[in-house]
């Protein structure tokens, strides 16, 4: 379907729902699990709750997070304690849960933090150097290696093997890896073959192959073309599809009034080569400038967030078969959000957006059949101040 086919098709408020993709690790997951968003009333009993943490970058500090697993609601935690001009941004948790790490934007370090049984954390040692304006973290499925993508001047990924015991990382060689211009956002697949970065910048998505800790770039192909200001990254279950957020982006006709729009790339399973998606890219009939995307559980929807209240949260289906994107009805929904993270809890009931205020986190549960956002109660939730980037406790 043309990118003009599936705008008249959003605009004449068809939607597509498609097999449910669902990857051999998210159905042990979810089995037995009532997937109604919300659902914690289920004849199954109370919903766990669980943690998260989110970075505030004013203060210098990591805010604990209590997520209750019945409602959603989220109720703030345990602070460290604040260190001026630092600016914490990216974080990642260990897979054992045993420490989480840090970027620290305005220090060009990492801090390593131990985590106790109830949550809370302690700094572990003196932070480690990383590049230029550290700023996104992740952490491979192994639970082996942090990568750190440095986006001032370094231009370059930092990656770091763990050691599982006391949380310290070492520099692995070849170490920092060229990223181009300006990485900022990075995604790991859940395989872990894979790592692709945002260049926004030059509008551009960087291609790795991942393997004992070595990045290499995906030649030829990489940096492959996603559109102006290339920012936020979501890859589906089943490693087929990469989303990119592009929200600087032109649209053509009937979508000119909008500004930004999605790439939708097929992953090359062997190489990790982008190719775009049928009909890619995929905008919206309101809203502008979408940064933060995030990839249900079931592999079902995508949302795009924007800052603001008005036509702020998009959301579309996913074709199984080519990974095209529909909107879903009413989509555009004008519902609180904002464009620093989007993410989706651990058990795929609720989801959270992060927003540059201090009642930082809006919070919706959502329905499993037409992706229809609804606000939790007390929603959004308040951090103090602007949060930077939240992770959950899986």
């Amino acid at each position: 379907m043309s990118f003009q086919r599936a705008a008249r098709a959003a605009l004449a408020g068809r939607s597509c729902f498609p097999r449910i993709l669902v990857a051999a690790a998210v159905v042990v997951i979810l089995a037995g699990l009532s997937l109604s968003c919300g659902s914690s009333g289920s004849s199954q009993g109370t919903v766990p709750s669980h943690i998260a943490y989110v970075t505030l970058p004013a203060t210098g500090q990591v805010l604990l997070l209590h997520i209750n697993g019945s409602t959603g609601a989220v109720t703030a935690g345990a602070r460290t304690p604040p260190v001026q001009n630092i600016s914490p941004t990216g974080l990642a948790l260990l897979p054992s849960k045993k420490f989480l790490y840090v970027a620290n934007s305005r220090a060009d370090t990492i801090s390593i933090f131990s985590v106790a049984t109830d949550g809370t954390l302690t700094l572990s040692g003196t932070p480690t150097p990383a590049g230029s304006g550290p700023w996104a973290a992740v952490i491979d499925p192994s639970g082996k290696y942090l990568l750190v993508t440095n986006n001032y001047s370094s231009d370059n990924i930092s990656v770091f093997s763990i050691d599982p015991n006391s949380g310290a990382l070492t520099e692995v060689p070849g170490s920092p890896f060229f990223a181009n211009a300006n990485p900022t956002e990075i995604l790991i697949t859940p395989s872990g073959k894979f790592v692709y970065v945002t260049n926004p910048g030059i509008g551009m998505v960087t291609a790795f192959s991942f393997s004992n800790g070595v990045l290499t770039e995906v030649k030829p192909g990489s940096p492959f073309f996603s559109g102006a200001g290339a920012s936020g990254l979501a890859v589906d279950a089943t490693e087929r599809f990469l989303y990119v957020a592009n929200p600087a982006a032109s649209n053509p006709y009937p979508y000119q009034s909008t500004t930004g729009n999605i790439s939708g790339f097929n992953i090359d399973s062997v190489t990790g080569a982008l190719s775009p998606t049928l009909g890619s890219p995929f905008t919206s009939t309101e809203g502008t400038g979408p940064t933060a995307l995030t990839v249900d559980p079931n592999g079902r929807f995508v949302y795009a967030t924007t800052t603001g209240s008005s036509y702020s949260i998009w959301c579309f289906t996913i074709t199984s078969t080519n990974g095209q994107l529909v909107a879903v009805t009413n989509s555009p929904f004008s519902q609180s959000a904002g464009g620093l993270f989007a993410l989706i809890d651990p058990l795929g009931n609720f989801f959270y957006i992060g927003s540059s205020t201090g009642n930082g986190i809006a919070g919706y549960s959502y329905n499993p059949s037409t992706g229809a956002p609804t606000a939790i109660a007390n929603s959004p939730f308040s951090t103090g101040s602007a949060p930077g980037k939240m992770v959950f406790s899986e």
